[in-house]
């Protein structure tokens, strides 16, 4: 029997898989990102986990050392897996704070 296909979030959250990560921009052009940090966090209340991945190709408006933040949503909190940029900039920074401080320890 094939093993079943492995969706982003499975990729995302299997710490043994490194692999680059395609997103598709508003224009429908793939995005290929390579994996840097999964971060859980508990917004107002509710457990979320953000997914920082930087641009491998350049990307307008992103310095080549710039990653972005994206919120992971799981079948268990909508029905399907989902990556969506977080454009919330309080948030984003929170969870930058919380990555650096991890890979100070």
């Amino acid at each position: 029997m094939a093993d079943k296909e492995k969706s982003l979030v499975d990729i995302l959250l299997d710490e043994e898989d490194m692999s680059d990560v395609i997103l598709y921009d508003n224009d429908d052009n793939a995005v290929k990102f390579e994996q840097i940090a999964i971060i859980p966090d508990v917004i107002d209340g509710q457990p979320r986990l953000y997914a920082i991945l930087q641009p491998i190709d350049a990307l307008d408006g992103v310095g080549d050392d710039e990653a972005l933040l994206f919120r992971v949503f799981t079948e268990e909190n909508d029905g399907e897996d989902n990556v969506v940029f977080e454009e919330d900039m309080e948030i984003a920074e929170a969870v930058f704070e919380k990555y650096y401080k991890l890979i100070e320890e």
